[in-house]
């Protein structure tokens, strides 16, 4: 069994919703892939692979990069509905689904985690790289943390830029690190230990600058203690959707250890019509690795991070 704990789906109901309060089609750049969407013909694609079991988390872009407080909530609510709708139909497909969040209205975000873990047993969260141009480390964004340590669930962590003013190949995994840095600095860890993310693309470019940061930002000062940089980096779970290169998962497997790797194949995206599931599966078989810590980055690893009951 694999599972894949960051694939990517605009849901027809929400879609259509989404369409009636903002006409134009065109800021949604992956709805174009039937397969994001359809959920019969994402499931003809999933066929392919009868042991991939999905995760599933909604499209880009973020609803409070959309609408006002009020639409976003009632976005937010038709979104996780509709998710938590699709694994109880479909469990042999979609083993859990992750909450989409109004973030431009912090209270109406945390009434929606009660509800969405409790009442619709969503797994996590899914927070982006910013959130209308504000850092993860400011103060207004504490409570999100303090809720999903208190439920022992793990943040989704997508990057997200207005690509519309700024499009670059890199642009992704530097605001991944950045992101990770911020939560860092700002002693995420140290306020909440138990807290968990997992980070999309393998933690972008971390891994690679393990030795300028050291270099640089060994230490952090916060509140009269020391923050070890790099070992409060090793804390963050990253995903293997790196475009099928089996080096850069080694480069994250040396940094972040096994314990933190998971696997995604960044579904639907990708070469049409599979996406990037066969590239991933065979780029994590080539890891040079012991077959059981596969296992671990296949499927051990979610179980237990997500509490799934299998």
């Amino acid at each position: 069994m694999k599972i894949d704990v960051y694939t990517h789906i605009m849901p027809e109901k929400y879609l259509a919703a989404l369409k009636k309060k903002m006409p134009s089609a065109a800021e949604f750049r992956e709805a174009q892939y039937l397969s994001n969407t359809n959920v019969d013909i994402r499931i003809k694609y999933m066929d392919r692979y009868p042991d991939v079991l999905q995760v599933l988390t909604l499209s880009l872009p973020p609803v409070e990069a959309l609408f006002k407080p009020s639409n976003a909530a009632d976005l937010s609510r038709r979104a996780n509905d509709e998710l938590a709708e699709l694994v109880a139909k479909h469990p042999d497909r979609f083993i859990a689904g992750v909450a989409c969040l109004p973030l431009n209205d912090i209270d109406a975000a945390l009434n929606e985690i009660d509800r969405a873990v409790t009442k619709l047993k969503l797994r996590g969260i899914q927070l982006f790289t910013n959130i209308n141009g504000e850092p993860l480390d400011l103060p207004k964004f504490r409570p999100l943390y303090e809720k999903m340590a208190y439920y022992d669930l793990p943040i989704w962590i997508h990057p997200w830029v207005d690509r519309s003013k700024e499009e670059n190949v890199f642009i992704f995994d530097y605001e991944i690190a950045l992101a990770m840095l911020k939560l860092v600095s700002s002693g995420t860890f140290q306020d909440y230990p138990g807290i968990k993310f997992i980070m999309h693309h393998c933690g972008g470019i971390v891994p690679l600058f393990d030795g300028r940061i050291s270099w640089l930002c060994p230490e952090i000062h916060r509140n009269g203690q020391v923050i070890d940089t790099l070992a409060h980096l090793r804390k963050f779970y990253v995903d293997s959707a790196v475009s099928g290169s089996t080096s850069a998962l080694m480069c994250a497997y040396d940094f972040y250890g096994i314990d933190q790797m998971l696997f995604a194949a960044d579904i639907p995206l990708g070469p049409w019509p599979a996406g990037m599931t066969l590239k991933t599966i065979q780029s994590v078989e080539r890891m040079p690795i012991p077959d059981n810590e596969k296992q671990q980055i296949f499927e051990r690893n979610a179980i237990k991070l997500l509490k799934l009951a299998i």
